[in-house]
């Protein structure tokens, strides 16, 4: 559904000083601003513009883009100017910026508003405060399994973290299982070879006075799953009958959700209400992009925006108000009012810079950077979630990254076999957590 760009305004600027924000789609695709000669980071393949960047939006050269927001410091003393979407929960248009002749001219491919203010990052904060929204609720802290372990954690290492955490003395109110446990993504109730029990496990985590936490990927099927074989009616198709295309990742070439499927629904609904009566009470939603990818779904009423909305909306009924839901690789302003927390930039990694260069893929760099770009909406769309701390020595300039995580103030989250923490790694977990969100 994209319309074609109109002319919003034209605006001088010293071309030497201005700076340009773009705001990415969702949680990975890169944010932040830019000086008029620098090259905005953007998709380096076309795999990574589906599973990180707005799917089937190519930006022309020399041009800046923002989806829903861009703002422009004109570098002249006068004041900085926004231009957002009024509605971004039913429409997020794409607004783009071009340099001609010292002048800038912004165009957008649907309705914006226009702000002004005294910097690039408040007046995206007076924005965001116009939306009237209640406070985000402080974040637990978190043990996370996934940057020590990946997809290869076993019940065992959850065991073995428990036991270290109570030795060391760590304030860690949650133990989140991440990617690993589950057979196939779609099939969440089904384990993996390496866990015994879910509800068990649960147990062992909340017997130690913590709370049990739990990763998945909602609205992504893998082709070779329980799911897709036996219901085959629950996936969005294309225009053309095939199915819709998440994107590649783990190996395989990714199917979606229709949450709009009644049958599909009642499944999602009984992931979420079996996890919660096992015990789980902290849910780290990730890869939701896929959930507002465009197709043919069940409900033809339903464009992609309201379909994932409403997706959200089951998972939070089916948990409860009181359960904490973190958000990742989610349509940003599409995500308002349904988050408690929400990843704001890349995945971090033990490495600074991505492969490839390409800003949305997993590294220290790229989730500072965004990170940086994102710190505005901390504290008033959600807590923002600067990924994992990272503190063992073989992660790569740990003491940088640990230096961005704690001044973002968000979620704080260690994810080290913590073990292999030596005396820095501990006292700077310990440092952390006990800061929390602020």
């Amino acid at each position: 559904m994209h319309h074609p760009f109109t002319p919003v305004a034209s605006v001088p600027v010293d071309p030497a000083r201005a700076r340009v924000h773009e705001e990415g789609w969702q949680s990975w695709s890169p944010s932040g601003s830019y000086a008029l000669g620098e090259k905005p980071y953007r998709p380096t393949n076309d795999n990574w513009a589906t599973v990180c960047y707005r799917p089937g939006v190519t930006v022309p050269e020399g041009a800046f883009q923002g989806e829903g927001l861009l703002a422009l410091d004109p570098g002249d003393g006068s004041p900085v100017r926004l231009w957002a979407a009024p509605d971004p929960l039913t429409e997020v248009p794409s607004v783009r910026l071009v340099v001609t002749d010292g002048v800038a001219e912004v165009s957008a491919d649907g309705p914006v508003k226009e702000w002004t203010g005294a910097t690039v990052q408040s007046v995206l904060g007076d924005w965001a405060d116009s939306l009237r929204l209640a406070a985000p609720r402080p974040a637990p802290t978190v043990w996370c399994s996934w940057y020590e372990y990946f997809t290869a954690v076993t019940e065992d290492d959850i065991h073995e973290n428990l036991r270290v955490m109570d030795t060391l003395d760590l304030p860690i109110d949650v133990v989140q299982i991440d990617d690993g446990y589950q057979k196939a993504l779609g099939d969440w109730l089904t384990l993996s070879g390496r866990f015994r029990s879910r509800a068990g496990i649960a147990d062992a985590i909340r017997s130690r006075g913590r709370r049990a936490g739990i990763w998945t990927a909602p609205f992504l099927v893998d082709p070779a799953s329980d799911l897709a074989a036996e219901h085959p009616e629950w996936l969005v198709r294309t225009a053309d009958g095939g199915f819709a295309h998440a994107g590649r990742n783990w190996g395989h070439d990714l199917r979606v959700l229709d949450t709009t499927h009644p049958e599909a629904a009642a499944y999602l609904t009984e992931v979420f209400r079996t996890l919660r009566a096992e015990g789980y009470d902290y849910f780290k939603v990730d890869f939701l992009y896929a959930g507002a990818l465009d197709g043919v779904r069940h409900d033809s009423e339903s464009d992609a925006l309201t379909a994932y909305r409403c997706g959200v909306r089951l998972i939070r009924e089916a948990i409860g108000e009181d359960a904490y839901l973190l958000g990742c690789g989610a349509p940003l302003l599409a995500s308002i009012g349904l988050f408690d927390a929400m990843r704001v930039s890349p995945d971090t990694a033990p490495h600074r810079r991505p492969e490839a260069d390409d800003y949305s893929q997993p590294g220290q760099d790229p989730a500072e950077f965004t990170g940086v770009g994102r710190q505005w909406q901390h504290g008033r769309l959600w807590i923002n979630d600067p990924d994992c701390l990272m503190a063992r020595p073989a992660v790569e300039t740990r003491e940088r990254w640990a230096a961005h995580v704690e001044a973002t103030g968000g979620l704080m989250a260690s994810s080290d076999r913590l073990l292999s923490l030596d005396t820095w790694g501990v006292e700077t977990t310990r440092r952390l957590l006990s800061g929390g969100a602020r």
